[in-house]
C-alpha cells in the first residue's frame, strides 16, 4: 500500500520513536521555531482569521463543483497541446507513468518533491525498470533516497530526524570528502544534482494547485528543483490529487499566501511557479506534457462528514503544533501522512484495518484545528473516526470493552459502587507512595499510585505507566460521606437583610 511506511505494529513504532532522542529534540526545536515564524508571517498579512474564512470558502467551493472544474482544467490542458489521464487507483496511476517511461525510452528520470507521487509509490516502480535511473531532486528527499529510501518524518521537512553527521555519511558514498558543515554539504550535492539534471530525459512533479480556467499548474518550492524538473526533460508528468484544483489564478494567489505563511513562515516560497505545456516559440519546457489526476480513495470522502479533509493544502502546520507528533515524530504513524492530517486522511485512503490506531494517537486538544489555514475541523474528524471504529465497525476486540463494561456494572449499582468507595483507599495502598517535593499541591496529599502489578490489564498500565494517579481518599473524607453528613448553615446576616428587603 502506497501510503503505508511500515509493517511494524503501532506500539512498536511508537516505542522506537520514543527512543530517538535526536529526533524528538529536532522536532521540538522545529515546532518552536516555526511557531514564531508562522505567527509573525500571519500577523504581517493582517486579518488572519478573515483570510482563513476566505481560504475555507475557496476550498469548499472547489470541492462542491469538483467534477466541473476538473473537466474545465482537462479541456484547457488539451487545448494547449497537453494530455490528461484520470487514475482511479494508485495502481492505475503508477502503471500509466511506468508505461509512459518505457514508451519514451527514458533512462534518466528526475523527480521533484511530491506527497502524491510517494502515495502511488512511483519511485519503487521506476527503479525496478531495467536501464532506468531515478533521482529525487529535492535535497531532503534525495538524502532519504540515498539512505536506502528512508521514511520521511515531516511532509514539509522530511529529514528532520537526521543530523549533519548522518548526512555527511550518506554523501561520502557519492564521493564527498568534506566536513559536516551544512554549507559545504549543500554545495557538493548541488553540483551532483545539476549534473543529473543535464542528462534527465523524463521529469515528474507534483502540483500544489491546478488552475482550471488556464489549464496550468502551480508549484511552490524553496530550492527551485521543481522548476528545473519542468524545464530540462523532454517529457514532463504532473501528478496531482484530484482535489488540488482552484477556479482561477486569483484563488491560487490566496492559497499560495496561506500555504507559505503556514508551512515555512514566509510571505511566499522562494519559487512560486505557474506552468503548462510548452507553447510555440518557447525554448524551455517539455515537448510532451501530461497531467495524471489521482483519486485513490479521495472520492470516498466526498459528500460525507469527512469531506473537509479534502480542503487540505499540505502546509504541515497541524504537525507543527501537535503534542503527539512532538513525541513520536513522523515514523510513529506508519503513514506518509503523519500528524493530525494523517490521522484523518490515512484511514480514508488506506482503510481502517491498516490505520485503526491513528485516530487514538491524539489528545483532542484542537491545536491543529485552530492553526489550520483552511479551517479543517481536524480534531472533530479524528473523533468521528473513533465513532466509526467503535460504533459502526466494532473494531475494538481488546480488553477495553470488558473493562469498561465491568466499570459500567459497578458504577450502575449503588451497592457495588458503595463497596468500591469503601475499600478503594485500602486496596490501592500497596501500589502507592506518599507525596514528594515537586508534586502538584492539592492533588497528591494522600499519596499517588505509580506502579501496578504486571498481571494488571494492559489498559490500566496504559494509564499508570505514564501518569501519577492520585490515591483514593479514605471513606470518611470522600465527597459522598461529606455530603451525607453535611448540615446546612444559616445564611449570612447580609443575605437575611437582603431577603427581608425583597419581601417588603
Amino acid at each position: 500500500m502506497g501510503i503505508s511506511t511500515s509493517d511494524k505494529p503501532f506500539l512498536e513504532r511508537v516505542a522506537e520513536a520514543k527512543q530517538d532522542n535526536f529526533m524528538q529534540a529536532a522536532v521540538a526545536k522545529a515546532q518552536d521555531a516555526q511557531f514564531i515564524k508562522r505567527t509573525k508571517a500571519r500577523r504581517e498579512m493582517g486579518h488572519w482569521n478573515e483570510w482563513r474564512d476566505l481560504a475555507e470558502q475557496i476550498r469548499q467551493h472547489a470541492l462542491k463543483y469538483l467534477p466541473d472544474y476538473l473537466e474545465e482544467f482537462a479541456g484547457n490542458v488539451e487545448k494547449q497541446g497537453g494530455h490528461v489521464f484520470f487514475a482511479e487507483t494508485e495502481k492505475e496511476a503508477r502503471d500509466f507513468i511506468t508505461e509512459l517511461v518505457v514508451k519514451k525510452q527514458a533512462h534518466k528520470v528526475v523527480k521533484s518533491k511530491s506527497m502524491v507521487t510517494n502515495e502511488i509509490e512511483i519511485d519503487k516502480a521506476l527503479t525496478a525498470l531495467p536501464n532506468v535511473d531515478v533521482l529525487e531532486s529535492d535535497l531532503a528527499e534525495f538524502i532519504l533516497q540515498e539512505d536506502n529510501w528512508d521514511e520521511p518524518t515531516h511532509i514539509v521537512f522530511p529529514t528532520l530526524h537526521k543530523n549533519r553527521d548522518q548526512i555527511q555519511a550518506e554523501f561520502k558514498k557519492l564521493g564527498y570528502e568534506g566536513d559536516n558543515e551544512p554549507a559545504h554539504e549543500a554545495r557538493f550535492v548541488r553540483g551532483y544534482l545539476r549534473d543529473y539534471f543535464m542528462q534527465a530525459d523524463f521529469g515528474i512533479t507534483g502540483c500544489n494547485f491546478a488552475i482550471a480556467d488556464k489549464g496550468m499548474i502551480n508549484l511552490d518550492t524553496n530550492e527551485g528543483n521543481a522548476d528545473i524538473t519542468m524545464a530540462m526533460p523532454k517529457t514532463q508528468v504532473v501528478v496531482m490529487g484530484m482535489e488540488r484544483i482552484v477556479p482561477s489564478m486569483k484563488e491560487a494567489e490566496v492559497l499560495d499566501n496561506m500555504l507559505a505563511r503556514s508551512a515555512v513562515g514566509q510571505k511566499l516560497t522562494t519559487y512560486c511557479t505557474f506552468s503548462g505545456p510548452k507553447k510555440q516559440g518557447e525554448i524551455d519546457g517539455p515537448d510532451d506534457f501530461w497531467v495524471v489526476i489521482v483519486d485513490n480513495g479521495r472520492s470516498r470522502a466526498l459528500g460525507t462528514e469527512f469531506e473537509p479533509i479534502l480542503q487540505c493544502i499540505r502546509c504541515g502546520a497541524c504537525l507543527n503544533v501537535c503534542p503527539i507528533y512532538r513525541h513520536i515524530g513522523g515514523k510513529g504513524y506508519g503513514s506518509i501522512y503523519p500528524g493530525p492530517v494523517g490521522k484523518v486522511l490515512s484511514p480514508i485512503l488506506g482503510g481502517y484495518d491498516n490505520f485503526e490506531e491513528l485516530p487514538y494517537a491524539c489528545s483532542l486538544c484542537a491545536a491543529c484545528t485552530e492553526t489550520c489555514p483552511v479551517k479543517i475541523p481536524l480534531h472533530e474528524l479524528i473523533r468521528k473516526h473513533r465513532i466509526v471504529e467503535m460504533d459502526q465497525k466494532h473494531m475494538d476486540h481488546s480488553m477495553t470493552n470488558l473493562i469498561l463494561k465491568t466499570i459500567g456494572i459497578g458504577t450502575g449499582s449503588p451497592a457495588l459502587f458503595g463497596t468500591a468507595m469503601t475499600v478503594a483507599h485500602t486496596g490501592a495502598a500497596p501500589f502507592s507512595r506518599m507525596k514528594e517535593p515537586g508534586d502538584v499541591d492539592g492533588m497528591y496529599e494522600g499519596g499517588k499510585i505509580n506502579h501496578l502489578p504486571k498481571a494488571a490489564p494492559k489498559l490500566v498500565h496504559g494509564w499508570s505507566d505514564i501518569r501519577d494517579i492520585p490515591m483514593p481518599v479514605e471513606k470518611k473524607n470522600n465527597f459522598r460521606h461529606w455530603y451525607k453528613n453535611h448540615k446546612p448553615v444559616d445564611p449570612a446576616p447580609i443575605v437575611k437583610e437582603k431577603e427581608a428587603q425583597e419581601d417588603d
